[in-house]
């Protein structure tokens, strides 16, 4: 499980950390494992777009266990996420906390399915994106 949360912080980390084009490795580090010193005395704004009652069959649809087929898992979370790159690589708010969230509450996924699975070098593409 430790190691979980490692390979998970590890690549929200490397998915945050690129243009808007993508979807930045760090969406899938958990707020409370960035360190800069100031990190956890600073209230992240709260998100701008409402997850709650977006439609997830997108990913539930097509990232499916018991084997979550990586491409298929990886294509359906990129057509998700990517029409918000801005505010999911926006590390001053909470949109990819909130966004894993109910990922993981309407597809009951493993912890890391997404950071594990879904890898691409300086971040996950984002098709149409410049």
């Amino acid at each position: 499980m430790n190691l979980n949360f490692l390979s998970s912080s590890l690549f929200l980390f490397l998915l945050l950390s690129v243009f808007s084009s993508f979807i930045s490795d760090s969406v899938f580090i958990k707020s409370e494992t960035l360190v800069n010193g100031r990190n956890l005395l600073q209230k992240k704004k709260a998100c701008p777009v409402n997850f709650e009652f977006m439609n997830y069959t997108i990913i539930t649809s097509q990232c499916k266990g018991p084997k979550y087929p990586p491409k298929k898992c990886c294509a359906a979370f990129k057509e998700f996420a990517c029409p918000y790159t801005d505010e999911l690589n926006d590390l001053s708010n909470d949109c990819a906390t909130t966004m894993f969230s109910y990922i993981n509450l309407y597809g009951k996924y493993p912890p890391g399915l997404f950071a594990n699975s879904c890898q691409e070098k300086g971040g996950l593409k984002c098709p149409g994106k410049k």
